[in-house]
């Protein structure tokens, strides 16, 4: 697998993990699948930045942030 195959895999199961959140039976649960978005998300950013690619840089932030902000407001602690 490339690095560019390795940074769509990696995006891809940040959206599931994602969408797993909504679908938790528990806050606990929610919280294991925004982990799981996250940890993906970073490692994403991080071949994106191996590979100089900006753009994805700066989207994947971005979707970072979207995330955070949707767990926090939608699964208070």
């Amino acid at each position: 697998m490339t690095e560019r195959e390795r940074l769509a895999f990696l995006e891809g199961q940040a959206e599931k993990a994602y969408d797993r959140m909504y679908d938790a039976v528990s806050p606990t649960s929610a919280a294991a699948c925004y982990s799981d978005a996250k940890e993906a998300l970073y490692t994403a950013i991080g071949i994106a930045q191996q590979l100089a690619d900006e753009e994805s840089v700066r989207r994947l932030e971005a979707r970072l942030a979207h995330i955070k902000a949707v767990f926090r407001s939608q699964f208070p602690s």
